[in-house]
C-alpha cells in the first residue's frame, strides 16, 4: 500500500479496468473524509459528492459517459452545490446570495480541491480510478438523472475501484513548461516546440499520430478529439444549463 504522498502523486496513473469487487463503505467515507479537508474558499464548502454503484443507476450514469469504465463499481459525481448553503441562510434567515457566476467559480475550485483530495486518499489506499471529461458533454442529463435541484452542478466525475489494470504512467509537461518567474512569460515558438517535445516524441502518442492519420500530435486534439464546432457547442449547452440551474 502506497502511504508517501508524494509518491502516489508521482506515480498517479489512470485506471480503466476494475475487478468486481465493490468499494467498502468506511473506505469510502474515509477518502470523502479526506476530500473535506481540501482547502475552499470561506470554510463554506460548495460542493457535494455523489456516490453511484448500484444498479440500473450505475448503468444508466455510466451510458452518460459513453460507456467509458464501464466496469468501474463505483461512479463519483462532484458537483459545485449553492443549495445547501442558500438552504442555510433561509434557516437563518439571511440572504440567498450566491447564485451568481462569482459563486459558480468559487465552487468549481473548491470541488476540484475537494476531488484533488479525494483522489489522493483513494490512492494511497489501493483504489484507482479515471477522471471522465465527459461530464461537460452530458451536464444536464446527468443532473437530471442524479436528481440535483436548482444550484447543484456536476463538474467533475469518477470511476473509481480496486484495479484490473496497472495503467500508463502519462507523459507531462515539465516546469519549464509550467512555472513562470515572478510574472507571466509568453513563450517563443522555439520554447513551446522545446517543451512540448516530451509530449510530441513519446512513442504512444507518436503512434496514435499515425493512427489518426494526422500531420501530429496537436492535430488529433484540434480536429479528432475537441473540434471548434463541438467546444462551441457544448459551451453553448453548459452556459444554458448554469442559466437554468445556478445563475
Amino acid at each position: 500500500m502506497k502511504n508517501d504522498v508524494l509518491d502516489v502523486m508521482m506515480n498517479h496513473r489512470s485506471i480503466r479496468k476494475f475487478t468486481k469487487e465493490k468499494v467498502d463503505p468506511k473506505l469510502l467515507e474515509e477518502i470523502v473524509n479526506c476530500g473535506l479537508r481540501a482547502s475552499n474558499t470561506g470554510n463554506m464548502q460548495l460542493y457535494s459528492v455523489i456516490a453511484t454503484q448500484e444498479e440500473p443507476l450505475r448503468t444508466e450514469l455510466c451510458g452518460l459517459h459513453f460507456g467509458q469504465c464501464s466496469s468501474a463499481p463505483l461512479f463519483l459525481t462532484v458537483c459545485t452545490d449553492v443549495n445547501r448553503y442558500h438552504h442555510y441562510c433561509r434557516v437563518n434567515g439571511c440572504d440567498e446570495s450566491y447564485g451568481n457566476m462569482l459563486w459558480f467559480v468559487s465552487a468549481l475550485v473548491d470541488a476540484s480541491l475537494f476531488a484533488q483530495n479525494l483522489c489522493l486518499a483513494a490512492e494511497a489506499r489501493g483504489l484507482g480510478f479515471c477522471h471522465l471529461g465527459t461530464v461537460n458533454y452530458n451536464t444536464e442529463k446527468i443532473a437530471k438523472l442524479l436528481q440535483c435541484p436548482k444550484g447543484v452542478v456536476p463538474v467533475i466525475a469518477l470511476a473509481m475501484g480496486h484495479p484490473a489494470e496497472e495503467g500508463r504512467l502519462s507523459e507531462r509537461l515539465g516546469t519549464d513548461a509550467v512555472l513562470h518567474s515572478e510574472m507571466y512569460h509568453d513563450p517563443t515558438d522555439e520554447e513551446i516546440v522545446k517543451t512540448h517535445a516530451v509530449r510530441d516524441n513519446d512513442p504512444f502518442n507518436r503512434q496514435m499520430v499515425v493512427e489518426n492519420g494526422t500531420r501530429n500530435y496537436c492535430e488529433i486534439f484540434t480536429t479528432k478529439r475537441y473540434p471548434r464546432s463541438q467546444n462551441e457547442a457544448i459551451s453553448a449547452d453548459l452556459l444554458d444549463f448554469l442559466k437554468k440551474k445556478w445563475l
